[in-house]
């Protein structure tokens, strides 16, 4: 399981949603293992004077916070962030400083999930400990 919050300027993340939900999830998949059908993402679009960010930033400046269950390998977790760098330069042309990611991970009893705690789900599609 994987919650994801994009942050970024509204009028920069409006016209990439699609295209950006499908880098995220398509990286998910292949790295994290997640199914195809499942998508938890939340766009958070900000006006400029909610979302103070360095001036070394663009107008592209984007930060993904992935909330996840816990499990994986520290090798995991960073060929996951490698491959969003890569997918998000070539597919949506931000580049690395305009990017951040951060992963937090989380128990799976600390989840609530189609009304049970997480680790007493029995019919999870997918492995997390990869």
């Amino acid at each position: 399981m994987a919650q994801f919050k994009i942050y970024g300027y509204a009028d920069a993340l409006r016209p990439r949603r699609t295209a950006m939900s499908d880098v995220i999830h398509a990286s998910a998949a292949a790295v994290l293992g997640l199914p195809a059908d499942k998508r938890f993402h939340r766009f958070l679009l900000l006006e400029a004077d909610d979302f103070v960010v360095p001036h070394s930033r663009s107008h592209d400046y984007t930060i993904i916070e992935v909330v996840l269950f816990e499990g994986r390998t520290v090798e995991t977790k960073k060929a996951f962030v490698r491959d969003l760098y890569a997918r998000f330069e070539e597919q949506l042309r931000i580049v690395p400083i305009d990017l951040e990611i951060v992963l937090q991970e989380s128990p799976r009893h600390d989840w609530g999930i189609r009304g049970l705690p997480g680790d007493e789900l029995t019919d999870l599609a997918y492995e997390v400990e990869v």
